[in-house]
């Protein structure tokens, strides 16, 4: 049976450790973001690679415009409002269920030691996984050209796993200006600088063993287009705070292609 040390760099990583936990939350409660390379081993970053690149046939490729919310064009609003401009994303998503059981993602996604750690230093009581099949874990390919326009997320927190980066392109960006979700604030101009490209973002150029844990909700964030051959892998391991969630059915069909 595969342990968790197997797949987490505990060396560099030791995630059940008090005091990392709290350099950890320290680190994201203060910059938004939290970035740990080489968090993953290296036996098991290469077994990743390689089941990436063989389910890459399997991945369901779409491409939508959308507003900074994830919402449609609202023709009654106009292009001048920066929360109705429309930006660009496409991308390739394989769900959860083409993933074999005993797949080293599912053993990390299930490890209540990784909870422990995700629940501690993102302030959580709870985390579950999605009630259906094809969303807990996702693996998502950017092509050559394709990108992920700026939006703000849905949920409070996102959890990422860099696998292959391309050559050039594909470079994660953000703001942590701009939004409070929790007191219903938008700052329309500072979004509108951003969208105009007026403002310079940064920019985290994360290598393939990466783990990032960002506020999405809050904070305004893209991929920038991938302008080579190699493809951007990455994985999303997609947790809720509460037990019987369903990703919707618009959502699936979206980003699957399918429901079930």
């Amino acid at each position: 049976m595969v342990k968790i040390n197997e797949i987490i760099n505990f060396k560099d990583h030791p995630i059940d450790n008090f005091d990392y936990i709290n350099k950890c939350k320290y680190k994201i409660s203060h910059e938004s973001v939290l970035v740990l390379e080489n968090f993953l081993t290296d036996e098991c970053l290469n077994e990743l690679i390689a089941e990436a690149l063989k389910l890459q046939d399997k991945a369901f490729y779409c491409s939508q415009n959308h507003t900074i919310f994830l919402d449609k064009y609202d023709k009654n609003i106009g292009d001048k409002d920066p929360l109705n401009i429309e930006v660009k994303s496409d991308k390739g998503c394989v769900p959860h269920d083409y993933l074999d059981a005993k797949s080293k993602l599912n053993i990390l996604y299930d490890s209540q030691i990784f909870k422990n750690f995700l629940k501690e230093i993102l302030n959580l009581n709870n985390l579950f996984p999605y009630a259906d099949s094809l969303s807990s874990i996702n693996y998502n390919y950017y092509q050559n050209k394709q990108q992920l326009g700026w939006h703000f997320d849905n949920a409070s927190f996102a959890i990422t796993l860099m696998i292959q980066a391309s050559d050039t392109g594909g470079e994660f960006q953000y703001v942590n200006k701009g939004r409070n979700y929790n007191k219903s604030y938008i700052d329309k101009n500072y979004i509108k600088k951003i969208l105009d490209n007026s403002i310079n973002p940064k920019t985290i150029k994360s290598k393939p063993g990466t783990l990032i844990l960002f506020y999405g909700r809050n904070y305004l964030h893209r991929v920038t287009p991938v302008t080579s051959k190699k493809p951007r892998i990455l994985v999303t391991l997609n947790y809720n705070e509460e037990e019987g969630t369903l990703l919707s059915e618009n959502a699936r069909l979206t980003f699957f292609g399918r429901i079930n």
